[in-house]
């Protein structure tokens, strides 16, 4: 996959999630339609392990469970990667229960467009993205990936309900399990990853973020850290068992200053880096890429994009796909330079 690496990917982060509620049907497809090279569902298990889309295994903030008093016995305390949480959790419901909730929007404050979608969209099967994908690949005559990411894998071990082993059944089911494949498998963790190497040839990614370390080194007493991970000793273990990585913006752009080494460093060990994330509005850039205004108003994101694609960086997780292609088309990176460098 090294010619697309000087054409970066849009990966649609939890869908079209600026304009929809994230992890739905919906935000996928509008994603796809907005020019999405990848659709990014973060995965976990239900309680009769079926994988469905969820920002991570609490679904308090992401669907009106709240609102189920048939449900309000299941709400508890449970700790999850080192954090206490009190929520409802995907784990403790069938499939077929978490069919009878639906989505609302997790930011409000900051997407108050996307609530008038709230109660509108089921949670989705993995299964139902992956025919989404195939769908809109054949109506929109392009090949549109699946970016998926296994939430808190070291959690899910623990409850009995690995969610690994299902991701690689609904990859083979539908047809995605070559390493040409339009597949990228993504985890914070480590072992889960190094685990799938020898079961799936699609390409890994190791994600990293600013601060702390992998839940599974952290579970059996492995001292490093993300911070020790991205130096060139940690990029060249990762690249054992990993395509690329996905860094925190601020590991290869921190607010405010030049770019680190972190792209040519994992670069040169043959690893893509896919930045994360990318959101147009005031809340999430940095104090020179906002405008005056609310938080919930929209900066000078696309300057942002432009800065990380300067750095060189091969991908772009995005709440706002349209946005990201925009700016990709600005800078002479759009479809038309990747066809060509594909072509070439």
């Amino acid at each position: 996959m090294a010619d697309l690496a000087t054409a970066p990917l849009v990966i649609a982060h939890r869908g079209a999630s600026g304009y929809r509620p994230e992890h739905t049907l919906a935000s996928y497809e509008l994603a796809a339609r907005m020019g999405a090279d990848y659709l990014e569902p973060d995965l976990v298990s239900t309680a009769d392990g079926v994988l469905v889309a969820r920002h991570e295994p609490g679904i308090g903030q992401t669907t009106d469970v709240a609102a189920h008093p048939e449900f309000a016995a299941r709400r508890t305390v449970r700790e999850i990667d080192g954090i206490e949480r009190d929520d409802w959790f995907a784990d403790d419901f069938t499939a077929a229960e978490l069919r009878t909730l639906r989505a609302v929007e997790r930011l409000p404050q900051l997407r108050q467009g996307n609530t008038v979608y709230d109660g509108l969209f089921p949670v989705p099967t993995f299964d139902e993205i992956l025919e989404l994908r195939a769908r809109l690949s054949a109506e929109l005559g392009r090949e549109i990936g699946v970016y998926p990411e296994t939430k808190s894998p070291t959690y899910f071990a623990r409850r009995g309900l690995a969610c690994e082993p299902a991701l690689v059944a609904s990859l083979r089911a539908h047809g995605l399990d070559r390493a040409d494949s339009p597949v990228f498998v993504q985890s914070f963790e480590t072992a889960n990853l190094r685990a799938l190497r020898t079961e799936l040839p699609v390409r890994l990614v190791q994600l990293i973020d600013a601060h702390g370390a992998p839940a599974d080194l952290v579970a059996t007493g492995d001292p490093r850290t993300y911070a020790e991970l991205v130096r060139p000793d940690g990029l060249a273990w990762i690249a054992e068992y990993a395509a690329a990585i996905g860094p925190a913006k601020s590991l290869v752009l921190p607010p405010g200053g030049a770019p680190t080494p972190l792209v040519s460093t994992a670069h040169a060990v043959g690893l893509l880096v896919h930045a994360w994330t990318f959101r147009n509005e005031n809340s999430f850039l940095p104090e020179s890429r906002r405008r005056t205004g609310r938080e919930a108003d929209h900066g000078d994101v696309l300057a942002e994009y432009r800065a990380f694609v300067d750095a060189g960086v091969d991908g772009l997780f995005t709440d706002q796909p349209d946005t990201a292609r925009v700016a990709l088309d600005l800078v002479g990176r759009g479809p038309a330079a990747r066809t060509e460098l594909v072509s070439s």
